[in-house]
């Protein structure tokens, strides 16, 4: 089973929080500033809700 991570283009200002918390599932980029793994076990969901939380725009949610 794996978490389902979505980052809103319109909010997400490219700040990188969620890729010190989680370097391994979020990248930094140029278009679009953050991009999230496709695929990420569920046994990775805490670290992918550390990363959310860390969010000065809250840009990212996890299902």
């Amino acid at each position: 089973m794996t978490v389902r991570i979505t980052i809103d283009p319109g909010k997400c200002q490219g700040y990188g929080q969620c890729c010190f918390e989680a370097d391994d599932i979020f990248l930094l980029g140029d278009e679009p500033p953050v991009r999230a793994s496709a695929d990420v076990a569920e046994d990775r969901r805490a670290d992918a809700e550390r990363a959310a939380d860390v969010c000065p725009m809250q840009a990212i949610t996890v299902e």
